[in-house]
């Protein structure tokens, strides 16, 4: 019987790779209407530079740690509590600026004045730009009152939090929501794990974790003998090393799952 149901943010009940694609997309195609830049070549050109330099910086060890993506540094503050956190939040005005000086010298223009405006539009564009995805609402309205539901995200908390604030809809639907950054480890060390399962006072047999990334949601639940959820809306190929208990291509596909586990 499962009583607690867990659940990731990005790209599982947050369509956050959707959000960042349309943040590049209205930023670079400002930057086209200024420069003779092509907003394709811009959007590539500043990913790349954004993962060099986000991996050159001495914080890259934490944001690995904690799960937190270059893409989500252009747009987060990092005003959060501990030593690393405040380390990044000095880091990254100056890195946001530079990934867009760096990918539109690297398309030939050299503007920092212009790069830093880009670097402003784009976390504004990426504000006005939550989506969720289309079954995620009625899914929790009927997971809601029928099991503990625990939302577990890595990321910063100043982060996550501006994502639960823009789309408001989602936190009140969760008895817990914990952040890899106030835990101080993220998915898939099992020690968050196992603090969820404290926290809600589950078993492992008892609780089922639902996430997109076999890497830190699969892989974390198997570390504590968790049964696992895999949804991958985009077929993405499996891994072998890594089993999730089941693969769904869409959240509707818990509710026959969660049926044949009550037997």
């Amino acid at each position: 019987m499962i009583c607690t149901i867990i659940f990731d943010l990005d790209d599982t009940l947050l369509w956050d790779e959707k959000s960042i694609a349309t943040a590049f997309e209205r930023t670079c195609q400002f930057a086209a209407e200024v420069h003779n830049v092509k907003p394709k070549e811009l959007e590539a050109a500043v990913r790349e530079s954004a993962r060099e330099l986000y991996a050159s910086y001495d914080t890259y060890a934490h944001t690995q740690l904690i799960g937190i993506n270059p893409f989500e540094g252009l747009w987060g503050i990092f005003d959060d509590p501990g030593e690393q956190f405040q380390r990044m939040k000095e880091i990254i005005p100056g890195y946001q600026r530079s990934a867009w000086t760096i990918g539109l010298a690297k398309l030939g223009v050299r503007d920092e004045e212009f790069a830093a405006e880009l670097a402003a539009r784009f976390i504004e564009e990426r504000k006005k730009s939550p989506f969720v995805y289309d079954e995620t609402f009625s899914v929790l309205d009927q997971l809601k009152g029928n099991h503990t539901l625990v939302l577990l995200t890595n990321g910063a908390p100043s982060l996550q939090h501006t994502k639960l604030e823009i789309t408001p809809e989602i936190a009140p639907y969760f008895d817990r929501i914990v952040i890899s950054g106030t835990f101080g480890k993220g998915k898939p060390d099992p020690t968050i794990f196992e603090h969820v399962l404290e926290e809600t006072g589950s078993s492992a047999d008892e609780a089922l974790m639902v996430g997109d990334n076999l890497l830190t949601d699969i892989l974390g639940a198997s570390r504590v003998g968790m049964r696992s959820v895999w949804i991958n809306r985009e077929g993405k190929p499996d891994q072998p090393e890594i089993r999730p208990t089941y693969e769904i291509k869409h959240l509707e596909e818990l509710f026959p799952l969660l049926e044949k586990l009550k037997r």
